[in-house]
């Protein structure tokens, strides 16, 4: 069964907005592991605008569910990382200024520096997974990184899904069969919603993991926290008897 990993950055992005600790992003979590997500994911940044380094640790000691941290491998993001030890750790090119994740790594051009990193963290025991566009030879180039997973980078399958959903999805298909022919564990994550989660897991069963966070957090708002992380689970199940 495909896992529900839920980013928690939004929730920070509110309480920053107003300084102090309302609401509480680490009790959030706790939440969220109990409403029935598997997972919890954090994109701490440099500008430190949303999710904190001090929260990550504080996550670390207290949910029960995987963490991955997902990130630019800048060198202090890799103290971090090597600190806390997360279930996983997920590489991704982030420029200091992008507003959200915005392209996969180019892993053959990123070979040497990927491979280190990989290295690093399997020393360590943290499963590592590298964000990548749907392209079979960036899936493939992963692999030769040393990585246990890639993640593929879903906001074209998200934007085209109305317009053409077989469009949409065929790439992805594609870059999945790739990483299920080299051995590689397959997340997916950037935009899945309720409108597109049971079409992408249907037709790639495999996935083992979907991260999701602007989507699930916006849908709270509407339906509550609760109701809403069972609802995305909901469509993870039921992609199953489509």
């Amino acid at each position: 069964m495909t896992k529900l990993s839920v980013n928690i950055n939004k929730i920070a992005v509110i309480r920053n907005s107003r300084g102090g600790n309302l609401p509480d992003v680490v009790g959030a979590a706790v939440a969220i592991e109990r409403f029935g997500a598997d997972g919890i994911t954090v994109h701490p940044r440099p500008d430190a605008r949303h999710i904190r380094y001090d929260d990550v640790r504080q996550l670390k000691s207290t949910i029960s569910t995987e963490l991955n941290i997902e990130g630019n491998p800048i060198d202090s993001f890799v103290d971090l990382v090597c600190e806390v030890r997360p279930a996983q750790v997920t590489l991704v090119p982030d420029a200091p200024d992008a507003i959200t994740s915005n392209a996969g790594w180019d892993t053959i051009a990123n070979r040497e520096f990927l491979t280190a990193m990989c290295e690093r963290f399997r020393a360590l025991g943290i499963r590592t997974s590298i964000f990548v566009d749907p392209v079979p030879e960036m899936v493939r180039g992963a692999k030769a990184c040393g990585a246990d997973r890639v993640e593929l980078y879903t906001e074209a399958y998200a934007r085209d899904y109305a317009t053409d959903r077989e469009a949409a999805i065929a790439p992805y298909v594609a870059a999945a069969e790739a990483a299920r022919e080299c051995g590689l564990g397959l997340n997916g994550g950037h935009d899945l919603s309720l409108e597109n989660l049971r079409y992408f897991i249907h037709r790639i069963p495999w996935c083992d993991e979907v991260s999701i966070g602007h989507a699930l957090i916006s849908d709270a708002l509407y339906y509550g926290l609760e109701n809403t992380v069972q609802m995305y689970q909901r469509e993870i199940l039921n992609s199953k008897h489509d």
